[in-house]
């Protein structure tokens, strides 16, 4: 038997390739899937099943595409309905693979449809779970994001209880548990930065299953500072319910090469949204005006989803060169597959066409020292959690992911310092805020890191100076 977690940092997300005797099975797979067509072709194996968790909200998965290369069975739990062909599991259902058995294990919560599945090796031994957003290590799914009708977020958090209790922790200790996602997920709270633990190690530290827990302590806790999901999470619950175009023919329409002239014109005449996906450090020397920053050495997907928000938003590419079919690769992933086509020669060859250009205006944490003492409007973009743990004394709360809601705190005639934890996030926000018309904008290099070596004042009160409206 063999187990592979293939883990994709930018999305969090780990998808799984199980193997046993020559038959295999992908759970959660993304969106391009030629690399588990290879993994199994290396082990002269065939993949027989697609196991999914749930309908995933924050990636879109390869299982249509997957089964349609393989003829590999697509499994769901029950309550699942998808718009193609898939096997709908009954709870406890058996699955052989080689020597190795799965079971589905029916556990809703995080949505209706969840499910765990529980792996026996060639003795009938319990040996893994692969549990999806139904447990991850450290916290467990978010349980408002399947409301429907006069179904609550507090019905699908009692399901979770139940779920857990009854389906997940009477199972032994050394049980291995393979989530669906690690840190950096919008899909829990708290995740742990581990992606493999064990059912014991849970018990242990994992605040939901907490010994003589109450429905009503673990309801609470479970739903309590949960911040709105990204917009772009309903509309990838329907790609993966209805179906989607091959990631293939998303790349071929999408991988266009524009001269200077055509990208121009392509801008002006459409509604087109010109993304680049440089480096900040590039970024700030110079962009196209009214473009936005959301580089690639970030977590770039999920950003891209919390901001754009609509998937079918069209967008221009300024990619570094030779990264063109990954950016596109990396949008696709989360849905937003209506690219345009990208720079040919990238930012360069609209400098090189002396085109008009804009820069980030940049101030060292010291600059930002020496101006502390005056009246100066300075902005967090961090999370509220990042915030209320220390920050700058008079600096304002205004959360990236909500920018939007906070607009009205930035003038146009008077300068805005702005920093994040490191100057990602903050050159995003600047972006944004110079495409909206805000020019007086400034961006502290290092972010809080540096402005904390400083002797800056510095606040370790947890109250934030503005809270986020959509709480």
């Amino acid at each position: 038997m063999k187990i592979e977690q293939i883990y994709t940092g930018c999305l969090a997300q780990g998808a799984y390739y199980i193997e046993s005797n020559g038959e295999a099975a992908i759970i959660d797979p993304l969106r391009e899937v030629q690399d588990y067509i290879d993994r199994a072709e290396k082990d002269n194996a065939k993949i027989k099943y697609i196991f999914e968790t749930h309908f995933h909200a924050d990636f879109v998965s390869g299982h249509v595409t997957l089964a349609e290369k393989t003829g590999a069975t697509i499994v769901y739990g029950p309550n699942a309905n998808p718009n193609f062909k898939a096997h709908i599991a009954t709870d406890g259902e058996v699955f052989t693979l080689g020597e190795v058995t799965l079971t589905a294990l029916h556990t809703p919560g995080h949505t209706m449809e969840s499910t765990t599945f529980l792996l026996k090796d060639k003795n009938g031994k319990d040996y893994a779970i692969f549990s999806g957003d139904t447990l991850f290590l450290g916290d467990v799914g978010r349980p408002d994001l399947a409301q429907k009708g006069s179904l609550t977020q507090n019905d699908l958090a009692g399901y979770l209880y139940d779920s857990l209790r009854t389906k997940i922790m009477p199972l032994a200790d050394d049980v291995i548990v393979y989530p669906a996602h690690g840190a950096g997920s919008a899909c829990g709270k708290n995740l742990s930065k581990e992606t493999v633990g064990t059912i014991g190690s849970e018990k242990k530290t994992n605040y939901a299953l907490r010994e003589n827990m109450s429905k009503e302590e673990f309801i609470k806790e479970v739903t309590e500072g949960l911040l709105p999901p990204p917009a772009y999470f309903p509309l990838n619950v329907k790609l993966n319910k209805e179906g989607y175009k091959s990631i293939d023919e998303v790349i071929k329409t999408a991988a266009k090469a524009l001269s200077v002239d055509d990208f121009e014109l392509i801008a002006n005449e459409t509604d087109a949204l010109i993304l680049d996906v440089r480096s900040q450090a590039e970024f700030k020397k110079g962009f196209i005006p009214q473009s936005i920053f959301i580089g690639l050495e970030g977590t770039f997907a999920p950003w891209v989803g919390a901001l754009i928000k609509d998937v079918t938003q069209p967008i221009l590419l300024i990619t570094p060169e030779g990264k063109e079919e990954e950016t596109i690769t990396r949008l696709s992933r989360i849905g937003f597959d209506n690219v345009l086509g990208y720079l040919d020669g990238s930012f360069g060859a609209w400098k090189n066409a002396n085109k008009e250009i804009d820069h980030v205006n940049s101030i060292s944490a010291e600059e930002l020292e020496q101006k502390a003492s005056k009246n100066i409007a300075v902005f967090d973009v961090r999370k509220p959690g990042e915030y209320d743990k220390e920050h700058m004394i008079g600096a304002v709360n205004t959360p990236l992911d909500y920018l939007n809601d906070y607009i009205d705190e930035f003038k146009k005639n008077s300068t805005s310092y702005l920093h994040c934890e490191g100057g990602y996030r903050s050159v995003i926000a600047i972006s944004i805020l110079k495409a909206r018309g805000y020019h007086n904008v400034v961006n502290i290099d290092g972010g809080y890191k540096a402005i904390a070596k400083t002797n800056i004042k510095k606040s370790e009160t947890k109250t934030c100076s503005l809270t986020s409206k959509n709480n």
